[in-house]
């Protein structure tokens, strides 16, 4: 199973994900500049670590020390706003020389049960065309509404080869939850991604998102989630969500309604999740 995205939408799928596949891959935006992941990037020219270390977590042991001390954060001078982990991730990738093998180490520490890889083999800019014109930077397109169209800068980095191999022999692709045009599309957006998940054997399913993503899709239903999603180059197969989420639409795809938050309604629920996409596998 392949899962794209980014974010804590990202990671509820992974959490769902680890239940029923067998061999798990999560491919995740690399354009967050922001917070502690905004300023590592920038200081150290590395993939920005934020996201990463969310899916590295979501495949982790429940209930591991190691995991919850990769989310703590500092509060102190210099290190002010810095997690553990996105610290640990950026000095594996320094010490191995490359991202992946930065990332695959980490997992090793954490005991992923799965293998978290970079969307793209470099960081990327996040540009939308929206009502306000041309905008650049995910921080500043997530403030942004009526947004168009995505698109990444440079215009066509090369993809992962690792995600292009797990996509090629997946059973499974799923894409999302998540902010659709910050983490969802800001992954598919690389260009050789999007034909990897078109070439994909797995079926391909989408899950909805429960409520809007602040401005950025704000009067959006799941159909015009699904509809951006086929401007960006992705057709899926079928859409999963929950009746009590956001209003559903005109949809030309099939869609499977399932009861998928936790009691709070405002965040999918791993074993709710897990179910129903372990139906919809083939």
């Amino acid at each position: 199973m392949v899962a794209v995205g980014g974010g804590h939408g990202l990671a509820a799928t992974l959490r769902a994900a680890r239940r029923y596949a067998g061999e798990l891959t999560a491919v995740v935006s690399v354009a967050d500049d922001g917070g502690s992941s905004g300023r590592l990037r920038r200081q150290l020219d590395i993939m920005p670590p934020g996201d990463l270390r969310k899916c590295l977590v979501a495949l982790s042991e429940e209930g591991s020390a190691l995991a919850a001390a990769f989310e703590q954060r500092f509060e102190a001078e210099e290190l002010v706003g810095h997690a553990l982990g996105n610290l640990v991730i950026a000095g594996l990738m320094g010490a191995c020389g490359d991202a992946q093998k930065g990332l695959d180490e980490a997992a090793r520490l954490l005991g992923a049960v799965g293998r978290v890889v970079p969307a793209a083999t470099e960081p990327v800019v996040l540009k939308a065309e929206a009502a306000g014109g041309e905008i650049h930077g995910q921080t500043e397109v997530m403030r942004s509404s009526h947004i168009r169209r995505v698109s990444l800068v440079p215009t066509d980095p090369a993809a992962s080869p690792v995600a292009l191999a797990a996509l090629a022999h997946a059973d499974q692709v799923v894409v999302g939850p998540g902010s659709l045009f910050t983490s969802v599309l800001a992954a598919v957006a690389v260009p050789a991604l999007a034909e990897g998940i078109r070439r994909s054997p797995g079926r391909r399913v989408y899950v909805a998102n429960l409520g809007p993503e602040g401005s950025e899709t704000a009067g959006l239903d799941v159909a015009g989630h699904v509809a951006a999603l086929a401007a960006h180059g992705v057709e899926v197969d079928v859409v999963l969500a929950d009746p009590a989420g956001i209003s559903i639409g005109k949809l030309g795809v099939p869609v499977v309604e399932a009861t998928l938050a936790k009691a709070n309604g405002r965040a999918h629920d791993p074993e709710r999740l897990a179910v129903a996409l372990g139906r919809l596998v083939g």
